[in-house]
């Protein structure tokens, strides 16, 4: 009686308003798969002059993209997807403990008016556009970072990732990175700190109760309950940093080469970056070239996403 009663009180305009809001919540969620189809189309289309064109005239293109050094589309692209997610990924590296470690002193022990502070500022470095990084990047950090990199050339260079000598001036793939990892830094640290905020209380005061101390309460509570979202946050940062253009294109010393020589000068090249610099001289094949990379872009963003989602599935799991 109790449930039917319930129900008889129910008013009907709430019915309805349900309904609605159950349709609108399922178009927007249809929208983004709508609007990532149309992305993918626009990329195939416009890219077909390459992959179903004359293959001779695709080559003289490719070729004079590369001064001779590619004669089809796989060697051009190839070594593009292996600098993008080179710089890419050692922006994250170096990020990725930097954002935890601000994202845990904002949270767990930073006064308040100092963690609404640090909060404000981490907010609004991520809205800093990205070419206010470039010129940063290129005016200040490289001629700032080369006696640096010129030390860990000196007394790492065994390392084949530090092999010397270090490029003067800087315009190299970790200087790259580094600009790229002070730009994902926010919204990694961002989010990390909104979800470290959300531990539950009660699991945080019973650690300490037990005899933890802050260290080990970390350790135990705040840091595992928040692990799928810091993995979420990480690879947000990665996709920005994948597709970032103009701060690369501003500092990098562009090379078409399969290298991990990340301290020597002309040594790898981004798709974005590429594109930048290529479009305003290319002719209608050309253009369709560098779309072709885009499309290559897009299918590496999405693999990339799709792995972070198992990842995060996993971890929460």
């Amino acid at each position: 009686m109790s449930s039917e009663k319930s129900t008889l009180d129910q008013p009907v305009g709430g019915k309805s308003a349900d309904k609605i809001f159950k349709w609108i919540a399922f178009a927007c969620g249809a929208l983004i798969l709508v609007v990532l189809a149309a992305v993918f189309l626009f990329l195939f289309f416009r890219a077909w002059p390459l992959i179903g064109g004359d293959q001779n005239a695709n080559r003289a293109t490719i070729e004079s993209f590369t001064g001779g050094k590619a004669h089809n589309f796989w060697q051009y692209v190839g070594p593009l997807a292996f600098g993008t997610v080179l710089v890419a990924a050692i922006a994250l590296l170096i990020a990725f403990f930097v954002s935890v470690g601000i994202a845990l002193f904002i949270s767990q022990y930073a006064p308040k008016g100092l963690a609404t502070a640090l909060s404000m500022i981490v907010d609004l470095l991520a809205a800093i556009p990205s070419v206010i990084y470039g010129l940063w990047g290129g005016i200040v950090l490289v001629p700032a970072i080369y006696p640096f990199w010129n030390w860990v050339a000196k007394y790492l260079g065994w390392i084949p990732l530090f092999k010397g000598p270090a490029a003067n001036p800087a315009r190299t793939v970790a200087t790259v990175a580094v600009v790229l990892a002070v730009m994902i830094l926010p919204i990694i640290t961002s989010m990390a700190r909104d979800v470290y905020l959300q531990t539950p209380r009660l699991q945080q005061e019973a650690a300490l109760a037990l005899g933890a101390t802050k260290w080990e309460m970390i350790k135990l509570a705040v840091l595992p309950f928040g692990k799928s979202g810091v993995v979420s946050a990480s690879m947000l940062g990665l996709g920005r940093a994948l597709g970032e253009t103009m701060a690369v294109l501003m500092i990098l010393s562009p090379g078409m080469h399969y290298s991990f020589k990340i301290l020597q000068a002309s040594q790898n090249q981004t798709i974005a970056a590429n594109i930048a610099a290529q479009y305003p001289e290319a002719n209608s094949l050309g253009v369709s070239t560098l779309i072709a990379t885009g499309l290559v872009l897009f299918l590496i963003t999405f693999i990339v996403n799709f792995i972070a989602r198992k990842i995060t599935q996993k971890v929460s799991a």
